[in-house]
């Protein structure tokens, strides 16, 4: 009795144990195909994801097999069409979109940019106490606004800059004020009471901020229109995205690198001089896969050639390159990418790598910040751009395909 429950037990063990290995596996295969992709009309259709599917399109079946490329051609005509893919040509795995494109060609830069934004409204960072004339300390705006709120009128009357909020405070001599606020897209009004202090001003204890400025890298230009950054500008205090009213970008010169290393993210440190002559383009979107805008119509000339683009499922692991300007002078460092990640939910992480380029890593300890936005070449093909380093390891960042940077 004693060696049957024991063989029923192990029996049981085995079963949990082998659908666990089951789903790990669908899940991982899973990931390891992109739910969406751009092909090149008339060339042929690289699927090559080293694991053991296929796909089948209509009538078409097309076997993707480790280290086997399909030598199909996206018909010129279809736009869109969708692929089944089966593990081992049997088990419906998931569907995937494709999209037949032309092959696109930009201007990759590496240059370092400075950034300037103005948020739309006037930026809540925080809330603190306020010592009021009869010697009590009040929090007149605790509990009603919160840090990533945009003030957008006081009374209804609208405002865009601190010295406006500053104004309308002031006026209203110790009566409740209506503020206009979007908070996550919604909008909403609060009443607030200002508070007397000390110096006989009125005041709502709110830390507020109204622009920000930085220095990033330019991507692409294309047709007159740019891509930097490859992630959002957003807010050191409350991390969230910038929601903009206007911004331009300036050129820039780099005076001083802090070497990044364990634990310690580096920078680049430019100088920014915000004088006309200076302006680069304007500032259009903040997105969560960079900034983009047009050029300035004196800026003419790009340092480098124009270069085709590549699709993620061209991307190979192994030798690449970073494109990036430190000194003044623009120069390809050498990485190798590590990991693809087709699905990335964040959209801006699709590409892992590491440095290999012996100077980058004397000048900068690897990834610091500032290189954001620096253009990633592969096979003489711009595949993606820098967005995030490492805390804990600089040698190590993090990529956006340039796919998604184009299709913003």
């Amino acid at each position: 009795m004693f060696c049957y429950k024991l063989r029923m037990h192990f029996r049981t063990l085995f079963f949990v144990l082998f659908f666990c290995l089951l789903g790990f596996a669908g899940i991982t295969l899973y990931d390891a195909v992109p739910d969406e992709l751009y092909v090149v009309a008339g060339e042929e259709e690289k699927m090559d994801f080293s694991v053991p599917v296929s796909f089948e399109r209509k009538e078409e079946s097309i076997a993707v097999l480790k280290n086997q490329t399909n030598k199909g051609k996206a018909n010129m005509g279809e736009r869109e069409y969708t692929l089944c893919c089966k593990f081992l040509s049997l088990i419906p795995l998931k569907e995937v979109s494709v999209h037949v494109v032309e092959r696109e060609s930009v201007f990759p830069s590496g240059m370092p940019i400075g950034i300037y934004t103005k948020t739309m409204g006037v930026l809540v960072i925080g809330t603190g106490k306020v010592t009021a004339a009869d010697g009590m300390t009040y929090e007149p705006s605790d509990q009603l606004v919160s840090s990533g709120d945009y003030i957008m009128t006081v009374n209804g009357v609208e405002i865009q800059e601190k010295e406006e909020l500053i104004e309308q405070v002031q006026k209203s001599e110790g009566e409740d004020l209506v503020l206009g606020i979007i908070r996550e897209d919604d909008l909403i009004e609060l009443k607030v009471r200002p508070v007397k202090a000390e110096d006989k001003t009125y005041k709502l204890g709110i830390w507020v901020r109204d622009d920000m400025a930085g220095v990033g890298t330019l991507t692409y230009v294309k047709d007159s229109e740019y891509g930097a950054l490859g992630h959002p500008v957003s807010d050191a205090d409350t991390g969230s995205m910038i929601s903009l009213s206007n911004g331009q970008i300036y050129q820039t010169d780099i005076v001083s690198i802090v070497k990044g290393g364990d634990g310690v993210p580096g920078e680049l440190t430019g100088v920014i001089n915000y004088s006309d002559q200076y302006v680069l383009g304007n500032i259009i979107e903040n997105t969560k896969t960079g900034i983009y805008g047009k050029m300035d119509e004196k800026v003419t000339e790009m340092e480098q050639e124009s270069m085709e683009t590549g699709m993620k499922q061209e991307i190979e692991k192994g030798d690449a390159c970073i494109l990036s300007s430190l000194d003044g002078t623009l120069k390809q460092y050498q990485i190798e990418i590590d990991e693809i990640d087709y699905n990335n939910k964040e959209k801006n992480k699709g590409i892992l790598f590491h440095v290999t380029d012996e100077e980058l890593l004397e000048k900068t300890g690897g990834i610091v910040q500032g290189m954001s936005g620096s253009p990633i070449i592969q096979n003489h093909r711009v595949i993606g751009a820098v967005t995030h380093v490492f805390i804990s390891d600089a040698t190590k960042g993090y990529g956006i395909f340039i796919e998604t940077m184009l299709e913003h």
